[in-house]
């Protein structure tokens, strides 16, 4: 499960969409951009293959209720 999840713009012109995210999970922290397509970039640090699309569906998912919404 995600933790502490945050995020901001990337940009300061709002209506361009882009957005810096920061979250915990399974106590490690990550780092990355998430894009108006969709797309996730991570900074530094990625989950492991076998995480990745579990952590990339719950990114969608928090981004949809905390943005979109």
């Amino acid at each position: 499960m995600i933790q502490h999840f945050s995020y901001k713009p990337l940009f300061e012109n709002s209506q361009i969409p882009g957005w810096s995210i920061q979250f915990f999970f399974q106590q490690q922290r990550y780092h990355a951009e998430y894009y108006k397509d969709g797309r996730i970039q991570f900074i530094g640090t990625t989950p492991s293959a076998e995480q990745l699309a579990t952590v990339e569906k719950m990114i969608h998912e928090l981004m949809l209720f905390h943005v979109y919404e």
